[in-house]
């Protein structure tokens, strides 16, 4: 008996995309104005330093980004006040993903560079990945496979009322 294909439709577009230089998504999601923007790029809340976005290739559901506004490729490039808007953001997105998802814990990091597995090494930017108890299971060490229970746009919609509701969207 042949196991059933497993289908992931959200991935095509990011295969696609790959070694296509159509500028800094980040810039993109930061510059975003209208509402419309926004919920296209899946931006949650911007600050004067700072934008914060649902990732669109997701590593668990409620895979947050956050970067600073301005395009810098790595942390001793940031300003003092991007420093600490990069951090007081990342509290604020644990915070949320607390009250929307229920995340029993973290993983927040920063890939700096190709050889460290960034995506996109010209512009900084800090995962947060909630994480729940039970939630590795044998698609990701067997299959290497990530399951991810929710559409990027429902993820979108429900962590922008929490953060709507938390003050967080501006």
């Amino acid at each position: 008996m042949s196991n059933p294909p497993l289908f992931a439709p959200w991935r095509l577009p990011y295969i696609k995309q790959l070694g296509r230089d159509d500028g800094c998504f980040l810039c993109r999601a930061a510059a975003a104005v209208d509402l419309e923007k926004k919920r296209g790029m899946l931006v949650l809340w911007t600050t004067a330093q700072s934008v914060v976005l649902v990732n669109r290739f997701p590593y668990a559901n409620g895979h947050l980004l956050i970067a600073p506004r301005a395009h810098k490729a790595d942390l001793e490039e940031l300003s003092d006040a991007e420093q600490f808007d990069l951090s007081a953001q990342t509290i604020a997105a644990v915070k949320l993903l607390k009250r929307a998802v229920s995340a029993q814990g973290f993983n927040i990091g920063i890939n700096l560079g190709l050889v460290a597995g960034a995506g996109l090494p010209g512009h900084v930017h800090q995962h947060v990945v909630p994480r729940w108890g039970g939630d590795t299971n044998f698609m990701s060490v067997v299959g290497e496979t990530r399951v991810v229970p929710e559409a990027l746009s429902q993820s979108h919609a429900e962590l922008l009322k929490v953060a709507t509701e938390m003050g967080l969207f501006k």
